[in-house]
C-alpha cells in the first residue's frame, strides 16, 4: 500500500521557521509529483507548493513565494517544506499529496492528487 506521512508541525512564534517532512512508503517518490496543501479551520484546502518528478521544478502559491522552499531527497524517499518568516495566517493543517501526473505545470487542484497523508498541524502564534 502507498502511504504518505507528514511530520514536523508544531507551535511556532510569528517570524519563526519549521521544516515539514513528507515520508513515503510503498512507492518511490521519484516518479511522483508531490504537492503540499493546507487547510485552515472553516476554509477550503489550498495549494502551497509542489515539486515535479520530471525535472524537479518547484511551484509556489503567491503568498508563499520567498518564504517557503520545497525540496526532495530521493535517497530518503522524502519531500520537505521549509517554511520561514511564518505568519499567524499560515496556521493550518498541512498535507502532502502525490500523483504520477501532478505538478507538471503548477500545483494544480486537490482532485489531481491520488494519494494523501493525514496532515500535520502548524500553529503560528505568540
Amino acid at each position: 500500500q502507498l502511504h504518505l506521512v507528514e511530520s514536523g508541525g508544531g507551535l511556532v512564534q510569528p517570524g519563526g521557521s519549521l521544516r515539514l517532512s513528507c515520508a513515503a512508503s510503498g512507492f518511490t517518490l521519484d516518479y511522483y509529483g508531490i504537492g503540499w496543501f493546507r487547510q485552515a479551520p472553516g476554509k477550503e484546502r489550498e495549494g502551497v507548493s509542489c515539486i515535479s518528478s520530471i525535472d524537479g521544478a518547484a511551484y509556489y502559491s503567491d503568498s508563499m513565494k520567498g518564504r517557503f522552499t520545497i525540496s526532495r531527497d530521493n535517497a530518503k524517499n522524502t519531500v520537505y517544506l521549509q517554511m520561514n518568516s511564518l505568519k499567524p495566517e499560515d496556521t493550518a493543517v498541512y498535507y502532502c499529496a502525490a500523483d504520477v501526473d501532478a505538478c507538471q505545470e503548477g500545483i494544480a487542484d486537490t482532485q489531481q492528487y491520488a494519494y494523501w497523508g493525514r496532515g500535520t498541524q502548524v500553529t503560528v502564534s505568540s
